[in-house]
């Protein structure tokens, strides 16, 4: 049974840092705006036909 605790304990300590990791993301770094433009062909604006 030690071995079992072991494990889970491994698993837990990696999700802690993996969430950890995550709220550091979401706390230190803002994104940038910026405007992006995306070209839709003409053939795709028309509906198809039967």
């Amino acid at each position: 049974m030690p071995t079992l605790f072991r494990f889970l304990f491994f698993i837990a300590v990696i999700a802690g840092l993996i969430f950890a990791g995550m709220v550091a993301l979401v706390t230190f770094v803002q994104p940038e705006k910026r405007e992006m433009i995306e070209i839709v062909p003409p053939a795709k604006l028309q509906p198809r036909s039967p």
